[in-house]
């Protein structure tokens, strides 16, 4: 979409070149309003390129907070920057617990991934017939979405019984919010920090669902 963007503010651009050469009577007003485009697209491709990136939902694993063919935005570099030529990345902020979160997913790093962080750093994690352990205490997640019936015994699948495990230091763990049709960190493994891309906004599309995306904080049961 910033592709787009940034090659219609340059048509903008070589268009405004070409009506400089025409007599400024016939065109003073054109030129002015193609003036003026071309600064509002050059200031949206530059928002769009290093702020906010577009996104589709194709899935139904963080259903009910994002539906299938919803689209969003994603605060680029929210927790940091990945630069590619250096195979570095530059930390600015950890995700927090319940944060919808953008990145690259590490089997295969073409497609990008939309999950919600739940485990961090140094935590020890377990999930007991559906519920989520954190260093051994029960959080309450209101987002969570169960369509699947009773808990899949521990031996035949790591779906409803995983772990203990231990979160690695710069590694998340995260899951989606549809928890039985979610393939997440149960399946593939911690996230590394250097896989982030972002952290979700807002629902522009459909109309009926534009919206702030909520990033809610789960509290630990008493």
């Amino acid at each position: 979409m910033e592709v787009t963007v940034f090659f219609i503010a340059l048509g903008c651009g070589a268009l405004y070149a070409i009506l400089r050469l025409i007599p400024v009577k016939i065109h003073k007003r054109i030129l002015e309003e193609v003036y003026s485009l071309f600064q509002t697209l050059l200031i949206v491709s530059f928002i769009m390129y290093f702020i906010i990136q577009a996104f589709k939902i194709p899935s139904g694993s963080m259903k009910d907070t994002l539906l299938i063919g919803d689209h969003l935005f994603a605060w680029k570099f929210a927790y940091g920057w990945w630069i590619p030529v250096a195979k570095k990345y530059i930390k600015f902020r950890d995700p927090k617990r319940g944060d919808v979160i953008i990145f690259k997913f590490p089997l295969n790093t073409k497609k990008d991934f939309i999950k919600r962080c739940i485990g961090l750093p140094g935590e020890t994690l377990e999930i007991k017939n559906k519920k989520v352990f954190i260093n051994g205490k029960a959080i309450k997640e209101p987002y969570t979405y169960f369509k699947d019936g009773p808990p899949i015994p521990k031996g035949l699948s790591v779906r409803d019984n995983f772990g203990p495990i231990h979160i690695p230091k710069d590694s998340f763990f995260v899951m989606g919010d549809n928890r039985d049709f979610s393939m997440d960190s149960r399946f593939w493994g911690c996230l590394e920090r250097k896989y982030l891309r972002g952290k979700a906004l807002f629902k522009y599309w459909p109309p009926k669902r534009i919206g702030i995306i909520r990033h809610i904080r789960p509290a630990f049961e008493k």
